[in-house]
């Protein structure tokens, strides 16, 4: 029978899964609702090796099946000798090198719970960034990720490194504090950074990507590397006495998961209404937690291309700087006045009674930033400073600006519009806007719980657990916000582990440095009002001489951060590594 109880599948790309993962996985790939059957399936087992033969077909499908025959790695099983020259892809998959020859046959082969190195939870944009970061150099990665067999409230997809935002990484104008950070990571070599690149889409001086497409490459990348062995299943085990591990879980790290973070923790200090990511309020008043906290994060809603009415709008970039890739909707007063108006009186989606939406002040829902003044859109999301109308000369009196979603350029998301209200609400007032009278709404803005610890109370500025150095923790969870810092300080956990492997201590980044800045933002920032912080140059140290000139002081404060990391980064890279990233994939 093909899914012997006693093995254990991997699928083509790598990923390790039992029986009943495995069979789902088919399942949920599966055209037909019914998924795939097996018909004459057997395995011929001979010591390690096993042969499978048979016929594969979709339920249902009334096209023949395709015969196939295959040798594979086993657990460990009775021996059970077979004809070699009947059986002759043997040779063909000798050891533990394998190829697809008919999807969705399974490889069989022992779970690798010694060879791993590193184990890494999370296979979002920190996790994948830490395992690549690792494999180049050498170190053997066990990387766990939980979907598709349990999702979260607001992903969508299986791919690593999937974007649930916006699909935004920031300026790319020189002298920012978002490209300091990029430059740094481009001198290290950071593959999501470059993938990003890859698959960017035009949007003025930020660097937006199709998310898709990156999320895909993200994966294919991942998955390609002999040194990653990938397990789709949910960790809800630390061992910091096992081995080395980074804890990369993201914001929406799963109940179980938190609550072992808790106990490894354990600092036992109440947290915020209860478990982090708990869809439950405590089990009793008694019930304490470690200091995790949390806040609510928003999501902007994507609209159809072709919906938009090109007549009411315009393309400009702010200031004109870059390419005038943004669809610009403008407003008079009275249409601005009417929308405000319609934006306070829509009904939210209802707060559980148990529930404090703490929002992070960079993210707030735009019912939120209007319930602070009439005028705080116009200062906000909706700000039309640096966007005249072409077609007037004149500047509008506010402006909803649309960022390209894809390649395809067949949906767009409205930038900086998130929000807590219901579907249909959104549906209602956001067809107010000039443009959008008719839109088709490809996702609503939504809300969903980001969970982080207590970095400053826990936390080395190498991303190491102060009581247990062996645990490392990046992300979103370890207390920075946004994607291009998620990546970064997954870059450097998987540095710090792969010097752990090999017996070195892990140094810190320069102060002066963005990543520096970063870390020692989330190691050394005041624990009891801890929240996390995008990189801003407010987080670098200032340069021991006044400059006035604002542009003149970040060039400088940039300058001198790119040089000693330079410094650093000789004396910390391994001179073993490899360096080079893969080819780009072909279309």
């Amino acid at each position: 029978m093909l899914l012997a109880p006693e093995l254990v599948y991997i699928e083509y790309d790598g990923t390790l899964m039992d029986r009943t993962t495995y069979v789902l996985g088919v399942q949920a790939q599966s055209l037909k609702p019914a998924g795939v059957t097996s018909e004459s399936m057997k395995v011929h087992l001979w010591g390690a090796v096993a042969v499978v033969t048979g016929v594969y077909r979709e339920s249902g499908s009334p096209t023949p099946g395709f015969a196939m025959a295959r040798a594979e790695r086993a657990s460990p099983v009775t021996p059970d000798p077979f004809d070699a020259e009947k059986f002759p892809a043997v040779a063909r998959f000798h050891g533990l090198r394998h190829q697809p020859l008919i999807y969705p046959c399974p490889m069989l082969l022992p779970y690798p719970t010694t060879s791993a190195q590193v184990r890494i939870i999370g296979a979002g944009l920190a996790g994948s960034e830490a395992a690549w970061q690792c494999a180049r150099r050498g170190i053997q990665v066990e990387l766990l990720e939980m979907r598709p067999i349990r999702s979260t409230a607001a992903h969508q997809t299986a791919d690593f490194a999937e974007l649930v935002c916006s699909n935004s990484l920031k300026s790319e104008n020189e002298n920012t504090a978002p490209w300091l950070l990029k430059e740094e990571m481009r001198r290290v070599g950071s593959l999501l950074l470059k993938l990003a690149r890859d698959c960017a889409v035009p949007a003025g001086h930020a660097l937006a990507v199709d998310r898709v497409a990156f999320a895909t490459k993200v994966t294919e990348a991942i998955s390609s590397q002999p040194q990653i062995a990938i397990r789709r299943e949910e960790a809800t085990t630390i061992d910091p006495c096992q081995q080395i591990t980074i804890v990369a879980s993201g914001p929406l790290t799963s109940e179980a998961l938190a609550s072992e973070i808790a106990r490894l923790t354990s600092l036992n200090e109440p947290s915020k209404g209860g478990p982090p990511n708990s869809d439950h309020p405590p089990q009793s008043p008694q019930a304490s937690y470690a200091p995790q906290l949390y806040f609510y994060d928003s999501i902007s809603p994507i609209v159809e291309a072709d919906s938009i009415d090109l007549s009411r709008v315009y393309m400009a970039a702010r200031y004109d700087k870059g390419s005038a890739d943004y669809i610009n909707c403008p407003m008079t007063r009275e249409e601005y006045l009417a929308f405000y108006d319609a934006l306070l009186a829509a009904h939210s989606v209802e707060e559980r009674d148990w529930e404090r939406l703490n929002y992070f002040e960079s993210c707030l829902p735009i019912e939120e930033i209007a319930r602070r003044g009439p005028d705080t859109l116009r200062f906000g999301p909706m700000k039309p400073v640096g966007l005249k109308d072409p077609r007037t000369g004149r500047m509008p009196y506010a402006v909803v600006q649309l960022r390209q979603e894809n390649l395809r350029a067949d949906s767009y998301n409205l930038v900086g519009f998130q929000n807590h209200l219901k579907f249909a609400e959104q549906a209602r007032v956001l067809r107010m806007i000039p443009g959008l009278e008719n839109a088709r709404f490809v996702r609503y803005g939504q809300i969903h719980r980001n969970t982080y610890i207590n970095g400053p109370a826990l936390l080395r500025p190498t991303l190491q657990m102060k009581a247990h150095p062996n645990i490392l923790f990046a992300g979103q969870i370890c207390g920075v916000e946004g994607y291009v810092e998620s990546i970064a300080t997954g870059l450097m956990a998987g540095m710090h582990a792969a010097a752990l492997v090999c017996g070195n201590e892990p140094v810190p980044p320069p102060r002066a440095s963005a990543f520096g800045s970063l870390t020692h933002y989330v190691a050394h920032a005041d624990a009891a009002n801890f929240q996390p912080a995008n990189i801003t140059f407010d987080l670098l140290p200032p340069l021991d001489k006044r400059i006035r000139d604002r542009k003149e002081r970040h060039r400088l404060q940039c300058e001198l951060a790119i040089r000693e990391f330079d410094v650093w980064l000789e004396a910390a890279t391994n001179p073993g590594a490899s360096f080079d990233l893969p080819e780009k994939s072909a279309p």
